[in-house]
Order: structure tokens, then C-alpha cells, then sequence
């Protein structure tokens, strides 16, 4: 059973009565919005943690990508960026490891996690046939659809899967004027696994395979934007939305199937397009769902791309993204750090929030309203509590030469707060 047969059997399950609880809706409208399949909550059978519901008229949601890679391994490090992320606000995390022991490296991280953990199972079965010397040749449908099932007996809560690259898409993709090509490392793995066997994506061929064991474990799945533009001169082009028609088809059948589904998207995309993608999407996928990676509206800021994806992120949610894949000031450089997680959740939530207070969610609006009113009472105690990043703002505040006075060193007596309230005073008299 999953999350889905159960609102679609009318039934309100405890994770469902959770995120009403989060959200402000009543269960009903939660089990709805399941069973119609516009949001969703991952969480395995197997795993028990506070659940996060997806999707339309939810919170925007956050996820935070770690992982260790074959040229850096260190499974503390991981731990430390996991806590990392959940004390950011993440409200998920992808386990994205390459390198060292893959399967302890998940393990650890799935028993740590309070929130869920996905994966892009084709990582590990082609990590571990590299450390055999041997390649994507090597693959067989067998052993990857054997790692999902794995995966889900260990209790992860979705996984990332590449059906939409299929022969035909890559096909378009050829015919595609790109600068970047194909930037997706599950896609490319997948169509070259195609080139060398001449057969079809066995994710798309065996599709109801995948499905059974979704049901099973209930494991939502995310169908990867294999076909993802990684440069903004590439977003939107054939190849881009003939993988998003496929994987509009794969999620009506995965909702027949009783599978909880949501749809990856871009990526790079420049400004002007970045609403217009997003509703694409909910046309063609039937409203479910959205995961962006950024999006990133400009290619030219190493080492700033946080502050790029907040700037397309804030735009696609308000445009109706439902969930954000954090990027942090690492991406296209190097594998992040502890501190590049911290960053990379809070210039995401940055971003969420801005998309929730345009989509008028509940008690968006009241976070900022309640700051304002600390600001203009000098609560300073009360803005630290609701900064988005309350240990940063206590610090910078305890860095001035005034904060034992009720003004900043940026105004000091000239604080136009103050200047205001003796103008008020004043003309009462």
C-alpha cells in the first residue's frame, strides 16, 4: 500500500495528518491533494520521521544534495553535512555518493536522517563496476532494477530515475544545437548504456516493473530530467520538452499504479522563461509535482551560484515549483563542504519563501509581518528567532560596537526609526 491507495480508499493516514498539521489544512484536504495527486509524501514504509508533504498549496520544500565522490570519501563528513542541512531547514535529502563504501555510506546516512533521504540508484551500480574496472557495458537491467529494490528494503523514500531518456528524445537531442550537450550524469549514463546494447532504456521498457516495487515500499519516485539544458543558451529546446511530454505519460501511469510521482525540471534557464517552464510542466504533467535543480538564470557566477539559483528559484516558485534542489556556492567547482550545505539551504529557503509569500500560502505573510514589528520595537531577541538564519544574525549583531543600545552601527542616532517616533511624539503635542 501507499500513500496514494490509501487517500484515494479515503483513508487519512498518520503521515497524511502530520503535514495537514504542518501546513494548516485539515486532513481531508491533505488525503485530496494525495489522492489527486498534485502533492505527495515520501516516506518509505520502512522509516519513521516527521513527514513533509509536496506539492500544490504546500510550503515550498527544500532538498539538499550530499555524497561523497571516487577523489573524496569521508563518511563523518557526510554525517556532518546531513546535520548540516537538517539544521539549515532541509526539508529532504539526496544521498548522491559515488565514492567509498556506497552501500555503509547510505546505511549511515538513512539511520541519521530525520527527514527523507533519496537517491539516483544508477550512481552506485555503476560506482561499484568502476572499482571493478569495468564500465556502463557492463551493466545489465537485472542489476539495476536489483538496486532499487535494495535501496528500498533499506528504507529510502524516493529515488531519482532517467526513463524519460529514451532512443527517440536522444535522438532529438542530436539533432539539438547545444552548447553543453547532456549535463545530466544519469541521463548520459543511460544513453550511453543505449548506444552500446541498441536497446531501450530498460526504466522505460520495464516501467511497470518499477512500479510493483514502488507499491511494495511505497518509494515515491522522481523522474529525472535526463535531458536537463545545462546553460541557459540550451534551456527549452526540443529535446528538453519531448523527455517532459514522455514523463507526463510515465506519471499518469505511475498514479494508475498507485505511485507517488513528481517531475524534475531545469536547471539553466534565463529569467524571462523561468514562469513559462514551470507552467509547461504542470500542463503537461498534469499538475504534479515540480523539482528544480535552481533553477539557474545565468551561467557566469562561479563560486556566487547560490545566490544565482535564489534569484530563479524565488521566481519558480512563485511560478508554482513545489520543491527546490539547493546549489551552493561549490557548484560547477568542487564537492561542497559543511559550510557550502549551510549556505546552500539557506539561500534556497531564501528563495521558498519569497515563491510562498507570491502564492499567499498560509502564514507566509505573518513571518514577515511579526519581523517588521521586532524591527520596529528593537526586539532584537525576537528578529533573532525568526531570521531565516538566527545563529548569523545573532553574530553580526554581537559584532557591533552598539548592540548594547537599541540602534545599529549603520544609523546610531540618526536612526530614522527613532527620528519618526520623536516626529510623532512631538506633533501629538
Amino acid at each position: 500500500m501507499t500513500q496514494l491507495i490509501w487517500a484515494r480508499e479515503g483513508r487519512i493516514t498518520e503521515a497524511m495528518r502530520q503535514v495537514a498539521e504542518a501546513e494548516g489544512y485539515t486532513p481531508e484536504e491533505i488525503r485530496d491533494k494525495i489522492a489527486a495527486g498534485v502533492a505527495i509524501i515520501p516516506i518509505n514504509k520502512g522509516r519513521s520521521f516527521p513527514a513533509r508533504g509536496i506539492g500544490e498549496g504546500l510550503k515550498t520544500k527544500i532538498n539538499a544534495n550530499i555524497g561523497t565522490s571516487p577523489s573524496h570519501f569521508n563518511l563523518e563528513e557526510e554525517l556532518e553535512k546531513l546535520k548540516a542541512a537538517v539544521d539549515a531547514g532541509a526539508d529532504a535529502v539526496m544521498d548522491l555518493s559515488t565514492g567509498g563504501d556506497l552501500k555503509r555510506v547510505l546505511q549511515t546516512v538513512l539511520e541519521n536522517s530525520p527527514v527523507p533521504i533519496g537517491t539516483v540508484p544508477v550512481y552506485r551500480v555503476i560506482g561499484e563496476l568502476l572499482c571493478k574496472g569495468k564500465g556502463t557495458a557492463d551493466m545489465t537491467a537485472d542489476a539495476l532494477f536489483d538496486e532499487i529494490e535494495n535501496q528500498a528494503k533499506m528504507g529510502v523514500d524516493f529515488v531519482t530515475v532517467h526513463c524519460g531518456v529514451i532512443q527517440s528524445t536522444v535522438k532529438t537531442l542530436a539533432g539539438c544545437e547545444r552548447v553543453m550537450g547532456m549535463v545530466s550524469r544519469g541521463g548520459a549514463i543511460m544513453a550511453e548504456w543505449m548506444a552500446i546494447h541498441k536497446e531501450e532504456n530498460p526504466l522505460y521498457a520495464q516501467f511497470d516493473r518499477l512500479l510493483d516495487m514502488c507499491v511494495e515500499y511505497d518509494l515515491t519516485l522522481s523522474l529525472g530530467d535526463g535531458l536537463r539544458p545545462g546553460a541557459i543558451h540550451d534551456a527549452e529546446d526540443r529535446a528538453q520538452l519531448s523527455e517532459m511530454m514522455i514523463l507526463g505519460e510515465l506519471a499518469k501511469r505511475a498514479r494508475k499504479a498507485g505511485v507517488q510521482v513528481m517531475i524534475e525540471g531545469p536547471g539553466h534557464v534565463p529569467l524571462h522563461r523561468i514562469a513559462g517552464d514551470v507552467k509547461t510542466q504542470k500542463r503537461l504533467c498534469d499538475g504534479a509535482p515540480y523539482y528544480v535543480l535552481g533553477p539557474l538564470p545565468t551561467d557566469v557566477a562561479p563560486g556566487y551560484d547560490h545566490l544565482v539559483s535564489a534569484i530563479g528559484g524565488a521566481i519558480a516558485a512563485a511560478s508554482g515549483v513545489d520543491f527546490l534542489c539547493y546549489v551552493t556556492p561549490a557548484e560547477h567547482l568542487h564537492l561542497p563542504s559543511v559550510q557550502d550545505v549551510h549556505t546552500g539551504v539557506i539561500a534556497s529557503r531564501i528563495a521558498a519563501h519569497i515563491g510562498d509569500l507570491e502564492k499567499n500560502l498560509p502564514g507566509a505573510h505573518d513571518w514577515d509581518l511579526n519581523m517588521s514589528k521586532a524591527r520596529r520595537d528593537f526586539d532584537w531577541e525576537k528578529m533573532f528567532q525568526l531570521a531565516i538564519d538566527p545563529e548569523l544574525a545573532r553574530k553580526r549583531r554581537n559584532q557591533s560596537e552598539d548592540k548594547e543600545r537599541d540602534v545599529c552601527t549603520m544609523c546610531g542616532d540618526m536612526c530614522a526609526l527613532k527620528s519618526y517616533t520623536r516626529a510623532t511624539e512631538a506633533e501629538e503635542k
